[in-house]
């Protein structure tokens, strides 16, 4: 890890503070690239100016599908705008711990695990979030420590546990290892 760290500034993570904002964000990113997920997020921006829960929810799904959305993420945004709209807004996340911020994200439909991790990351700034079910970060983290040979859970959490309670430094720094753009939700 020293040696990625000597390699890169000090991490820049930065927040958007807007939870809805990342998870719609995070949707549209959801299994497909980097660059597909930028040209389908510029076309919604194009069409809707504004991320906010009444807008998306109110949006027409075929606006959405012009954009490059399956159906199934535009049934996942209309899902969080739902929420957002009967009371998600009101709840202090700030004050949840990690794992009650989990819970509560993943009972929405198309939220799993990994996304509401990248909330905590980039909208919440814990400082100590592993995503295991990163494949860049795991990718990463085999190169560096195994010469890029797969590794199993237990192997992966005995090097992951040495970083608490600053996790979520060294997952930036392994993003940074496999591309030098930094990573913003």
């Amino acid at each position: 890890m020293k040696k990625i760290i000597d390699m890169y500034e000090f991490p820049s993570l930065s927040t958007r503070e807007n939870m809805f904002f990342t998870l719609i964000r995070s949707i549209v990113g959801q299994q497909i690239s980097v660059k597909a997920a930028d040209t389908v997020w510029d076309k919604i921006l194009n069409e809707v100016k504004e991320i906010r829960p009444e807008v998306i929810f109110s949006i027409d799904e075929s606006n959405l599908r012009e954009c490059g959305l399956s159906k199934r993420k535009i049934e996942y945004m209309k899902a969080v705008s739902e929420k957002w709209l009967n009371g998600y807004d009101e709840i202090n996340w700030h004050e949840l711990s990690d794992e009650a911020v989990i819970e509560k994200l993943v009972e929405i439909r198309g939220i799993g695990r990994w996304t509401a991790e990248m909330i905590l990351i980039f909208t919440l700034m814990r400082p100590d979030i592993f995503p295991m079910g990163d494949i860049g970060a795991i990718r990463a983290l085999e190169r560096i420590y195994n010469k890029g040979q797969k590794m199993d859970k237990q192997e992966i959490e005995r090097i992951v546990r040495k970083w608490i309670p600053w996790r979520t430094i060294a997952t930036w720094y392994l993003w940074r290892s496999i591309d030098p753009v930094p990573v913003q939700y």
